[in-house]
């Protein structure tokens, strides 16, 4: 009578074969995510209310029916007193597919049709918004999905800072993403308690070569203690330091926002 397979294997081989087909499942339930970053430039209150009224009553409802759940909108903190004043909008997708096919699943929902008559109908002379840039983002190797953040205040103390990297090349772009995946960049954000929404590289948009980034603090205060204890952490001036990750970083713009209300986060 012959006996079992598993009776006659090695335990260390059985592990490594569990070992595997965990390692399998794991990779093949965390694809990396692409993201759309919108950004509504506008310049008067009446123009945000408009905008206000079609994030939150006509295009988030109808991308949770699609299936998008955790859409983000933010409002920057600067729009008190720009002249250009910003929204962006924030969608996580799990395919480009999800992206080309969004525009006829929007106009194919009725509700949203709807809802959204103020904002389509508006006229020539009298827009919703002065113009829109639109982003399009994949997620870092090490960070492929998007993350909540744990925070307790309320949404109009929050700072959301996001920012941009710009290197002079793509050679050193790529430099500076491995700084930011197998130079542990991620990890240490992560230790030192930045929650972190997202970090991607920036496949399609108006400043290239560059990767985006979005952390996420209680208020301005906590925003700037974090920071002071990023820039005083020993592994961050050891791994800055490296001559290996030097001079990848061109130039940075950093965006302070906060959540509207009817934001999913």
């Amino acid at each position: 009578m012959k006996k079992n397979f598993l009776t006659k294997t090695s335990p260390v081989i059985l592990l490594f074969v569990l070992l595997l087909h965990t390692s399998w499942k794991a990779e093949k339930k965390s694809p990396r995510e692409f993201y759309q970053m919108t950004v509504y430039h506008f310049t008067s209150s009446a123009q945000e209310k408009i905008l206000d009224n079609y994030f939150q009553n006509a295009l988030l409802p109808s991308l949770h029916r699609i299936g998008i759940k955790q859409v983000g909108v933010f409002k920057s903190w600067a729009n008190d007193t720009a002249v250009d004043k910003v929204m962006y909008v924030f969608m996580p997708l799990k395919s480009l597919e999800m992206l080309i096919t969004l525009p006829e699943k929007l106009r194919g929902d009725a509700a949203f049709q709807t809802a959204a008559a103020d904002y389509v109908n508006c006229p020539h002379n009298n827009p919703a918004y002065a113009r829109i840039e639109t982003i399009l983002l994949q997620a870092f190797p090490l960070a492929p999905q998007m993350q909540l953040p744990t925070l307790q205040g309320a949404k109009k103390d929050r700072v959301y800072e996001l920012r941009s990297y710009e290197s002079a090349t793509e050679k050193k772009f790529e430099n500076k993403v491995e700084m930011f995946n197998q130079g542990d960049e991620i990890g240490l954000f992560k230790r030192l308690n930045f929650n972190a929404i997202f970090y991607s590289s920036v496949l399609a948009g108006s400043k290239m070569p560059n990767l985006m980034y979005m952390t996420s603090f209680e208020n301005k205060a906590d925003r700037d203690e974090h920071w002071k204890i990023f820039g005083n952490d020993p592994y961050w001036k050891k791994l800055s330091a490296m001559p290996e990750y030097q001079n990848n970083v061109s130039h940075i713009d950093i965006t302070f926002l906060y959540p509207a209300e009817y934001s999913d986060f």
